[in-house]
């Protein structure tokens, strides 16, 4: 994360509980101002125009103050500029899941892409559900094999929106097998921290680069930092990888873990 990044993200590894508790969405709503809040809901993921009027239902009963849905499907909707004042007036915003590449794709380079930029940087929260969760960072995760073993091909990347560097997220993680996806990652590039987010759970990254997690799943963490070997750039598509001296944590509720210093903070006793 950059210095000039000053607001903080809510990273959902999809299917969060949105009957019971609602602790994740609760926590969104708090960061953007509780009461008080203005959202906007992002829906473009999906071409289902219902999924953002279930969040902006969601978030209204929840108690926000103002919610919006922008169920842009174009680039020419994304250029309009009354949708740049949209988002900068507001405290929060939302992506949905769906496809990350139809995010990209409509909002990248736009002028609501600038706009969402300007907000994060201006300390507003953001927050993402299963795609939306991918497209947070600056290269993202966009399909793969799941329950599989790690190999050169498993995986597909494209460049994400770059609000969050030198990590790659995936979610539904645990529920979907993706463990082999996410080390296939670490290998094409040790430097970049994987992080694996279970359903019904997310991490909150405040703007010291510092993340908490929430919810009743865990998050994987691949730090492949200090891996001494990988036969990646010499092993043939479908050839299993070979990584040696990976670090992985598994981490639950009130666990933290500081993105650049990469260490885990315990939960207070």
């Amino acid at each position: 994360m950059s210095e000039q990044q000053k607001g903080q993200l809510v990273i959902i590894g999809g299917a969060e509980d949105k009957e019971g508790e609602c602790i994740i969405l609760r926590r969104f709503l708090s960061l953007a101002g509780g009461r008080k809040a203005r959202l906007v809901v992002l829906s473009t993921a999906s071409a289902d125009p219902q999924i953002g009027i279930q969040y902006m239902r969601l978030f209204t009963h929840l108690g926000a103050a103002d919610v919006q849905v922008l169920a842009l499907q174009t680039r020419e909707e994304a250029n309009q500029l009354h949708h740049h004042d949209t988002l900068v007036e507001s405290t929060g915003i939302f992506f949905t899941g769906g496809d990350q590449l139809r995010i990209t794709s409509i909002l990248g380079g736009s002028i609501l892409g600038s706009a969402l930029q300007e907000s994060y940087r201006r300390g507003i929260v953001i927050a993402g559900t299963s795609a939306g969760a991918s497209v947070m960072s600056e290269t993202m995760l966009v399909g793969g094999a799941d329950d599989a073993a790690p190999s050169k091909e498993i995986i597909r990347m494209a460049p994400g929106l770059g609000l969050l560097k030198d990590v790659v997220v995936d979610q539904h993680f645990a529920q979907r097998g993706r463990i082999g996806r996410l080390l296939a990652m670490v290998a094409h590039n040790p430097y970049i921290l994987g992080v694996g987010i279970d359903e019904d759970t997310a991490i909150v990254i405040n703007n010291s680069a510092e993340f908490e997690v929430i919810g009743s799943g865990t998050v994987t963490v691949l730090d492949g930092r200090e891996v001494t070997h990988s036969n990646v750039s010499d092993s043939s598509p479908q050839q299993p990888l070979a990584l040696t001296n990976v670090k992985l944590h598994i981490l639950t509720q009130d666990y933290r873990f500081h993105l650049q210093e990469r260490y885990v903070r315990m939960p207070a006793k």
